[in-house]
């Protein structure tokens, strides 16, 4: 049986991620933060999908959670068949009005832990022939919604590039870019997006399921759903400066309505 790893794992996409892989008769490596939610998540698939699960606690605002995820990947003996580089977080602040600590640790989450994963990863599944690495980046990559924005735009130019340098090794990489997904995302950064309507807002399960149907295909770029691939593709031909007075004027209209944070980040890893 294939082993996949997911960061992120114990909620949302990550979530999801665990349980449509468990069902297509994955062993798994889940990580995130939370050893109690880990184990709880854990028992939950091996007894309703009756596959291998292991945990891996790390932390990866730290280089010492990075570097535990980055030996397993890189254990030769236990190989990972798929990496999903899922976690991360919105900073519910401006950029200017925020901790600068708290911004590097985003950093580090969003943008090292993706580079340093992938490459353990890729070393492995270049050598064995065979391997999948997929990136959570974001339809926000193609908007300018500070530091959020400049973390799934590096994802995705990232992932492009090592698809290329992984094209005739067998091994691949893509580039999942979500829009708004119903999961606990905004809620735990304390962002109010209630008053969207609910045709902007995809389920994790239909996300999850069309991504690996890309992935199955050999897609390095993955966007989920009609309406975001028409969105993303505007995006892209739309002039720069078209795009960042609609973030502004977006800012200003969620100011007005009394939201807490102003920044818009249409996505949820």
């Amino acid at each position: 049986m294939a082993t996949a790893l997911i960061t992120g794992a114990t909620a949302g996409i990550g979530l999801e991620f665990a349980w449509q892989l468990a069902a297509s008769r994955h062993n798994l490596v889940l990580v995130a933060r939370d050893a109690h939610r880990l184990d709880a998540v854990a028992q939950q698939l091996n007894s309703v999908a009756g596959v291998h699960v292991d945990v891996l606690p790390a932390d990866l605002g730290t280089r010492e959670g990075i570097d535990s995820v980055v030996q397993r990947l890189s254990d030769r003996d236990r190989p990972i068949n798929l990496l999903v580089n899922n976690a991360g977080y919105a900073i519910n602040t401006r950029f200017l009005d925020s901790e600068i600590d708290d911004q590097a640790e985003a950093l580090t989450v969003m943008v090292e832990a993706v580079m340093r994963l992938s490459h353990a990863a890729a070393k492995v599944m270049r050598q064995r022939g065979r391997g999948l690495i997929i990136n959570v980046s974001s339809v926000a990559a193609l908007t300018a919604s500070g530091t959020y924005s400049a973390h799934k735009a590096w994802v995705r130019s990232f992932t492009e590039g090592l698809a290329v340098e992984l094209s005739g090794t067998g091994a691949s990489a893509m580039a999942l870019c979500p829009g708004f997904v119903h999961t606990e995302f905004h809620e735990r950064a304390g962002i109010d997006y209630s008053g969207f309507p609910e045709v902007a807002w995809l389920s994790a399960e239909e996300l999850v399921r069309e991504a690996l149907a890309d992935a199955r295909r050999g897609a390095v770029l993955s966007t989920p759903s009609l309406r975001y691939k028409g969105a993303s593709g505007l995006l892209r031909i739309l002039p720069r400066f078209v795009v960042r007075a609609l973030q502004v004027r977006g800012a200003v209209a969620s100011t007005a309505a009394g939201r807490r944070n102003p920044i818009t980040t249409p996505s949820q890893t």
